[in-house]
């Protein structure tokens, strides 16, 4: 028997853990993408089949390969710009109603993966402020979260190659928010980095100590969960957003039968939805 086999009971007690742990639902016959993410860490910890893995996996005393686990099935390559119309939105409606803000805007990047994403929201934010001098005379936070620790540490790190730098980015941005790093890689300048930081969070756990935020992106994230716990993360995102704050969701993601606290807005292009407040 092959050592990537995994048994049905195997795969099935992997399941039920992922989804416990970080909230990820699996399928019935999504073998094939464990045996792919999970593989490599046999030879890492030295192990001989992909049973075995999943049968130490569950060991509650196996904190450093539960470690590598989640982080290898929550690791998904993104794109800079994203679908694109996240940041003309933010740069064409909402960045101009905040601009005179008497305290710093704070937005909020859910999992950020390996920091396309919010590294990208700062860019724009950059851009607007050259176009629009004077404005946020407080200051534009941004702060992204992942459940990942190995994402975390490439987001601070901020060096990408050159095929990381090939998806969604253009020539002129990259001459202007990056220069020369380690390696033949190219690193975020400084103006782009100090506008953002980083911190691990699993959306399943309290969001309380994260503060309050204008605008929440939390986009291609809840297509991996179950209605329940898309209608828990949705409640939360919507109590650490400040009055009249925005919330965008992936291209394919919509708020129907999952929370009815928000307003949809249809914008060309795009949807974003903003914060209802109570009657």
């Amino acid at each position: 028997m092959s050592a990537r086999h995994l048994d049905e009971k195997s795969y099935n007690q992997f399941r039920i853990f992922l989804e416990q742990q970080c909230g990820i639902v699996l399928g019935e016959s999504k073998q094939y993408l464990v045996k792919s993410r999970l593989a490599p860490l046999m030879a890492k910890f030295d192990l001989d089949s992909l049973s075995e893995l999943v049968t130490r996996t569950l060991a509650p005393v196996e904190r450093q390969l539960r470690a590598a686990v989640i982080d290898a099935m929550t690791t998904n390559e993104t794109l800079w710009f994203r679908d694109d119309y996240p940041y003309k939105l933010l740069q064409n409606k909402l960045l101009p109603e905040f601009k005179a803000q008497k305290t710093p805007i704070k937005i909020w990047s859910a999992a950020s993966s390996s920091g396309q994403e919010p590294y990208s929201i700062a860019m724009s934010v950059l851009e607007y402020q050259q176009k629009n001098p004077g404005s946020f005379p407080r200051g534009v936070q941004v702060i992204g979260t992942d459940i990942s620790t190995t994402m975390l540490e490439h987001c601070k790190y901020g060096h990408y190659d050159s095929l990381a730098l090939a998806r969604g980015l253009s020539a002129e941005r990259k001459q202007r928010f990056f220069e020369t790093g380690d390696n033949g890689m190219l690193k975020i300048k400084d103006q782009v980095k100090k506008m953002v930081s980083f911190r691990p969070l699993n959306l399943l756990n309290s969001y309380s100590l994260m503060g309050k935020f204008d605008i929440v992106f939390c986009r291609n994230v809840l297509i991996y969960f179950s209605p329940e716990i898309k209608a828990k993360i949705i409640s939360q995102i919507h109590g650490v957003l400040n009055k009249q704050g925005y919330l965008f969701l992936g291209a394919s993601e919509s708020l129907s039968g999952i929370n009815q606290d928000f307003s949809m807005l249809r914008c060309n292009p795009g949807i974003v939805y903003q914060k209802k407040q109570p009657n």
